[in-house]
């Protein structure tokens, strides 16, 4: 799916008979509000960037797989960019569509994202390439996965943190060499990627998990949002703006203003409850 999107799960599973036993099994479930949009922005003539999903149809699959979220951005100086981008987050989300018996999220989002790699490194011979950033939740945590540039944030409380590093010749500096030869230095070097789905037969992505509370919102975005908004503004725009689709409004909006020479893709995900589901006999039902 592209384009902008919100979706509430609000659906009770089942609930409890009063007369029911103990369950068998508790865990936590969400219940997740999302919007999500891109933009190619006033001066480019295509977009390269790619977004996507993939959500629980029940409490089976939340527990199986979770929600899934996806954000590519193509490479910029190479090859079909915009099919980088749309093959990877389409291979990366189809991987996830079936996961693995007992498959934890980080293996899965691991998997996907070979995956993902292996068809766009075939597509293209290694001539065109893509960020990839993704996240799934599931039970009462995030895992986020990368290649790239493309951000993952956490906000919570009024707190904007990047939950991701960018993968680029700056940051992957040895400790204590700087990179010298001043901005116009640096700015080449962070716009140097050095992993990418694409370019090579294999990626190493970072992956790693995060535990989420009520009110928490996960941000995924491009660098056409990241490059022309400061973090302090991001954080700003999105935790003063109740309705997810408005925020995401506001910041391309915004992001168009301050440079506008970039695509904007942004996914936002609320945590809007974290449940305790009991199990019984293989049914689910929502506890009191």
């Amino acid at each position: 799916m592209i384009g902008e999107g919100e979706f509430v799960w609000r659906k009770s599973m089942n609930a409890a008979a009063p007369d029911w036993p103990v369950p068998e099994s508790v865990s936590p479930m969400l219940q997740v509000e999302f919007a999500e949009a891109t933009d190619c922005g006033p001066t480019r003539r295509q977009n390269e960037d790619f977004i996507g999903h993939l959500l629980p149809s029940g409490a089976r699959q939340e527990r199986q797989r979770g929600w899934i979220f996806a954000l590519a951005d193509g490479v910029g100086g190479q090859e079909r960019g915009e099919v980088a981008s749309r093959l990877a987050v389409e291979t990366f989300l189809s991987t996830c569509e079936h996961p693995r018996a007992n498959e934890s999220a980080s293996a899965m989002l691991a998997r996907a994202i070979q995956s993902a790699n292996q068809q766009v490194y075939e597509a293209g011979g290694g001539a065109m390439a893509t960020t990839l950033v993704a996240c799934t939740l599931r039970a009462s945590h995030a895992t986020v996965a990368h290649a790239g540039d493309s951000r993952c944030y956490l906000l919570r409380r009024g707190r904007l943190r990047p939950l991701t590093r960018d993968h680029n010749a700056l940051n992957d500096l040895p400790r204590g060499m700087s990179a010298g030869g001043g901005d116009s230095r640096r700015s080449a070097l962070s716009n140097t990627l050095t992993r990418s789905l694409g370019s090579q037969k294999q990626v190493s992505p970072e992956i790693h998990e995060y535990p989420v509370i009520a009110g928490d919102l996960l941000l995924l975005c491009s660098d056409g949002l990241h490059g022309a908004v400061s973090d302090a503004e991001i954080g700003r725009i999105a935790g003063s703006t109740p309705d997810l689709r408005e925020a995401t409004g506001q910041l391309i909006a915004i992001a168009n203003q301050k440079d506008g020479g970039d695509n904007v893709s942004i996914q936002l995900i609320r945590v809007a409850g974290v449940e305790a589901l009991g199990m019984y006999r293989g049914r689910p039902y929502r506890l009191q």
